[in-house]
């Protein structure tokens, strides 16, 4: 799938990708946070951070640059990090192009092409930095050994013996009402055959049967009388009797119902069919022969057209092989860049303390604090000098003393003797 991304992402100068390619950003910023949900950046991330959860188009749209080039090189460090490198957080005070180059040589490190200047990802948004984050999201998926599990799919729970039974039951209760309804309908018609008074009928009439006459009975009952009794009876004798719609023979009825609509409904659509069949076949006719007229007119034209359009791929290779020299040597140009700012910062560094006089002063100033120490330092010394002359001269003439007085003890001694 990155692969993929890396081929469907547009490049500078590019208008070979549609007008679809504008919104690419957003379906690989959508594919970037699903991959970062299963890192569970938000609990590894986001509570060091302090951060809320991305929206699923952060990165694709400007909303705060300062807030989301924290994001990105916070982000970035964390997932370079997660996938076995050392790689030091970003810090306040830190500088932006140094960071953003870090990243890079990352990223190159990887084997992505950087056909962007660093300038892109310093805003914080867009399709350079959703690609940048892809690429470590990527190899830090390669480097955890992330791998799909297989899908497991809810068993079905069986229903349970009792639920048959009840519905079994139900089922039960209702055929009795329906029975019960049933034959309540018709007790309460009056066009019903009485089966039990026919049995009885017969009965009674095969037992009057060994008593019948052996004369010819005739009839004394009027005709028309008989007739009417006839008419007048005859909805009795009628055998009212229900259907059922579960049974076989209403169902094949309906079978055969619709199949003859059926069979009606494809003879109508048919001939439609068939008249917009021969309808489209003239119409494709049509358009074949305005075709192959067109091309005869426009044969000249189409080669033309297909020499410029030859030549149109020539200059885009051109331009394209020109266009990554120029990105190649505009990177030079911005890490030669960064090198001069930084010889600039430190030649201002060194003016500034050259042509500063503080130093100086401050030399002065301890040159003549050592002069009254050296002073001082020589009173001390003549005062102890002094000190220990008096000392020495104190120390004489107590010797002095002492040796008068032995000599003169010697002379009594002697005077004595």
């Amino acid at each position: 799938m990155a692969e993929e991304q890396q081929q469907r992402r547009p490049t500078e100068g590019s208008a070979e990708g549609g007008p679809g390619m504008a919104y690419m950003p957003f379906v690989v910023m959508e594919d970037l946070l699903d991959k970062l949900k299963l890192l569970n950046y938000e609990e590894e991330f986001l509570r060091g951070v302090g951060f809320k959860p991305l929206s699923r188009h952060y990165f694709a749209i400007q909303t705060n640059p300062g807030e989301q080039f924290y994001m990105f090189t916070s982000l970035s460090s964390w997932l370079i990090n997660l996938s076995g490198k050392q790689f030091d957080p970003p810090q306040e005070y830190d500088d932006p192009n140094a960071t953003i180059s870090n990243i890079l040589t990352e990223v190159r490190q990887l084997g992505a092409t950087v056909d962007f200047p660093p300038s892109k990802l310093k805003s914080g948004y867009g399709e350079h930095v959703i690609y940048v984050l892809d690429k470590f999201a990527d190899e830090t998926l390669r480097q955890t050994n992330f791998k799909w599990n297989r899908p497991e799919y809810p068993e079905e729970e069986m229903e349970e013996e009792s639920t048959m039974d009840d519905d079994a039951e139900l089922t039960l209760n209702k055929v009795e009402e329906e029975m019960a309804e049933d034959y309540e309908d018709v007790e309460d018609e009056e066009s019903f055959l009485d089966l039990e008074g026919l049995k009885n009928l017969k009965n009674k009439t095969i037992s009057s049967e060994s008593s019948k006459p052996q004369e010819i009975m005739e009839s004394t009952t009027d005709a028309i009388d008989w007739k009417l009794e006839v008419e007048r009876v005859m909805p009795s004798l009628k055998v009212m009797i229900r259907t059922d719609n579960k049974d076989w023979r209403t169902h094949v009825d309906q079978m055969h119902q619709h199949r003859d609509g059926i069979e009606q409904s494809l003879s109508q659509t048919k001939g439609h069919l068939d008249k917009l069949h021969s309808e489209i076949s003239r119409t494709l006719e049509k358009i074949n022969s305005r075709e192959k007229y067109i091309n005869n007119q426009l044969e000249h034209l189409l080669g033309e057209f297909r020499h410029m359009q030859d030549n149109s791929a020539e200059m885009k290779e051109q331009y394209r092989q020109a266009s990554g020299g120029v990105t190649e040597r505009s990177r030079t140009l911005a890490e030669i860049s960064e090198e001069l700012e930084k010889c600039k910062q430190e030649m201002e560094e060194r003016g500034s303390s050259m042509t500063d006089g503080a130093p100086l002063v401050k030399i002065k100033q301890a040159l003549q604090r050592l002069k009254n120490e050296v002073v001082q330092m020589d009173v001390r010394i003549g005062t102890l000098e002094h000190s220990l002359l008096q000392a020495k001269l104190k120390d004489k003439s107590n010797m002095q003393r002492d040796m008068n007085k032995a000599m003169s003890a010697t002379d009594t001694y002697n005077d004595y003797v």
